[in-house]
């Protein structure tokens, strides 16, 4: 069986010790970008590689051009998931601390975006792991080196000129994945302007998850989404976040309550507020 959208800790301990699945720890904090890896250190589910949201999955930041977590550049990211062992036939999951919240679900869309569809977050994440009472190691392993063959997806991903050119077309529809608070520049925020770009409409990536901090059956994401929606297909809707990570626990929670894959603004907020003329709301 091939997991795609979500594996339960159940399921993932059956195959800690398969050959042809890696698991990646993609824990991480805005706050202490070392929290992860030191956590990471003390304590990880057995086999584990660590999957670094500041060096493995994001590039260089371009001031006034690029949002805080720019895609790596293409050839670099595929060299590090050929390091990690990640073959054709490999399959992956990814936890952090939050069931996705955080850094997992943006390592599950970046193997997708690169062709890789055996990709699977942990419900729940390392709290569940925990909960299960399933083993954990502190053992740093060695990586086999593997050969991973991309096959790019582009219709995945947008640019800043296509959300600007579609965000006031009642034919698509752009979601801001941060809380209500964050939607309307109140909270936390680690940008400079506040408030979402102009049009956009509210798609709190935390209501994706049930009070236990595991997915919502596809059955109730399929009616949230469908809420949302309205008669936007999936194919013209976009999602985007601050910085670029958290939006793609929606992209997760679509694809897992089976309506397809919308598509991901990775410059995100902190990209569009690079330009003082693009539109912005409140």
């Amino acid at each position: 069986m091939t997991y795609k959208t979500i594996i339960s800790a159940h399921e993932l301990e059956k195959h800690l010790h398969d050959t042809d699945w890696v698991i990646l720890d993609a824990r991480f904090t805005l706050d202490d970008e070392n929290w992860g890896l030191s956590q990471y250190l003390n304590r990880h589910i057995p086999g584990a590689y660590y999957a670094n949201l500041a060096s493995d999955l994001s590039g260089n930041i371009i001031p006034g051009r690029t949002g805080r977590r720019p895609l790596p550049p293409r050839d670099k990211f595929i060299n590090t998931l050929s390091l990690w062992g990640i073959g054709p036939n490999t399959q992956v999951v990814v936890y952090d601390a939050s069931g996705g919240l955080m850094a997992a679900s943006r390592t599950w869309w970046m193997l997708r975006w690169l062709g890789h569809d055996a990709v699977a977050v942990l419900d729940g994440g390392w709290g569940e792991w925990l909960k299960s009472g399933y083993p954990t190691s502190n053992d740093i392993p060695v990586p086999i080196p593997g050969l991973f063959i991309a096959k790019e997806r582009p219709e995945l991903q947008v640019d800043v000129g296509l959300v600007d050119s579609v965000r006031l077309n009642p034919e698509w529809a752009v979601f801001d994945s941060r809380s209500e608070a964050g939607f309307h520049g109140g909270g936390v925020y680690h940008d400079a302007i506040r408030g979402h770009i102009a049009g956009a409409r509210l798609a709190d990536r935390a209501n994706t998850l049930n009070s236990d901090g595991l997915f919502r059956t596809p059955e109730e994401l399929r009616a949230h989404y469908t809420a949302l929606l309205g008669d936007v297909p999936v194919e013209r809707t976009i999602f985007y976040c601050g910085s670029g990570v958290t939006a793609a626990q929606n992209l997760l929670a679509l694809a897992y309550a089976g309506l397809g894959d919308a598509r991901h603004y990775v410059g995100s907020w902190s990209e569009w507020i690079t330009d003082p003329s693009r539109a912005v709301e409140l």
